[in-house]
């Protein structure tokens, strides 16, 4: 059974910093391309980064601007992204993906982590 859970959510000021973590289980963690999506009230799941971690290629959302950084320790079977600068806008539920051909779209995702909530106040 495939799990993905995610952890390091939480309620910061904009302009600080949180580091989220999914730990996945039941797989071949390098058969995957592992990959945070978010999800705003309201609004549709969007693609926020991915990392193919066979080889550690990363691609990002133009919404990101420097400001994330995904990376992946193979040894752990976990997948990091780093958040900087937030904004009240990067406030959502962040999930975790995983996906033998992960893309921007969430269709493309085989499995998810329950999300962790982030909110950025101002």
């Amino acid at each position: 059974q495939v799990q993905l859970v995610e952890s390091g959510g939480g309620l910061v000021q904009a302009g600080a910093s949180l580091r989220l973590a999914c730990v996945a289980s039941g797989l071949t963690f390098t058969d995957y391309t592992m990959g945070w999506f978010r999800q705003a009230p309201g609004k549709e799941r969007e693609f926020v980064a991915r990392v193919i971690t066979s080889v550690g290629t990363s691609n990002y959302a133009d919404f990101v601007k420097g400001r994330f950084t995904i990376s992946r320790d193979n040894a752990m079977n976990t997948v990091y992204l780093q958040l900087n600068s937030l904004k009240p806008e990067d406030t959502a539920v962040y999930y975790c993906a995983a996906g033998w051909y992960l893309i921007s779209r969430p269709s493309t995702a085989d499995y998810w982590g329950q999300g962790t909530q982030v909110t950025v106040s101002s």
